[in-house]
């Protein structure tokens, strides 16, 4: 059967089964019947005259025509997303659909960006994912958003990055730590104090951990968590102290149950960026967001 008889539900069934790595779980995705799944997938590998798909163990692993296909099956839907972009940008910028993937802490600046640009664009439907930074950077490796907002994009000639909008890392403390009240406080002195410190490829831990290492020093760290809130609420209870966005504190500053210790060298000026494949053809949804963000952008960052 010559691989033209290839339908695209065939395809979309197996571009899911290749992101999920499971019958079940794409079944479940799909809302199909896993011998649904099996059947279409199978039917595909018989109209392309090899094995597509392999069982070793209780893994699913795809074969080397598997990952061809599943390449293809990237390639196909995404000029088809394009397509639709396109045929919505002929009726001017008033339909079509923007995915954003963005990392944790970004959600305490993003959301208000997309809020006002939907103002704008009312006929632009917004789907958000939020994630730490290896679920980010792993939707951003299978192409699987329009774009992806990092603190520190990855150093990669395959990945374009703009920044858009400062993102200062600041030390915090409860108002009865140590340090809380001292000026100019140096990273030798701070690298003794309990630190709390975001999981291990974090992006601020990562920002963290270069200062202290250009310094010669390590932090004492005392505990690893999951999520800013976690932090947060971890320094509430007198646990230590953190580094974190200063765009994650403002409320706990204003209301004192946060206090900014005075350390020299930070705050860490980093900044926001939207990042996607540098071949990536953008839509004209995330074209008009991204001309959004540079119009948004302070004349200067720091």
């Amino acid at each position: 059967m010559p691989l033209r008889h290839a339908t695209l539900r065939q395809l979309k069934i197996f571009d899911a089964l290749a992101n999920h790595g499971s019958v079940v779980r794409t079944a479940g995705a799909l809302h199909l019947t896993p011998p649904a799944v099996s059947i279409q997938v199978k039917q595909l590998a018989r109209s392309i005259g090899q094995p597509l798909i392999e069982q070793i163990g209780k893994q699913l692993h795809l074969t080397s025509h598997g990952r061809l296909v599943a390449a293809a099956c990237r390639d196909i839907f995404n000029r088809i997303e394009s397509l639709d972009q396109e045929l919505a940008a002929e009726q001017g910028l008033e339909r079509g659909t923007l995915s954003v993937a963005i990392i944790t802490t970004a959600s305490y600046v993003v959301p208000r960006l997309l809020g006002d640009f939907r103002a704008e664009h009312p006929g632009i439907a917004v789907a958000m994912h939020v994630g730490n930074r290896e679920a980010i950077l792993g939707r951003l490796e299978h192409n699987e958003d329009d774009l992806y907002i990092l603190g520190q994009p990855p150093e990669d000639g395959r990945i374009s990055a703009r920044a858009f909008a400062p993102n200062l890392l600041i030390a915090v403390s409860y108002p009865g730590h140590a340090l809380a009240g001292e000026r100019s406080i140096g990273l030798e002195r701070l690298a003794r104090e309990p630190f709390l410190a975001r999981e291990l490829g974090s992006g601020t831990r990562l920002a963290v951990e270069d200062t202290f290492a250009r310094a010669g020093l390590r932090p004492n760290t005392v505990m690893e968590l999951g999520s800013n809130e976690a932090i947060k609420q971890s320094i509430a209870g007198h646990l230590g102290y953190s580094i974190l966005s200063e765009s994650t504190v403002r409320t706990e500053l204003a209301s004192g149950e946060l206090v900014r210790l005075d350390v020299a060298g930070l705050p860490l000026k980093r900044q926001w960026y939207a990042a996607y494949p540098r071949n990536k053809i953008l839509s004209p949804a995330a074209t008009a967001f991204c001309g959004f963000l540079e119009s948004r952008k302070p004349t200067a960052v720091g």
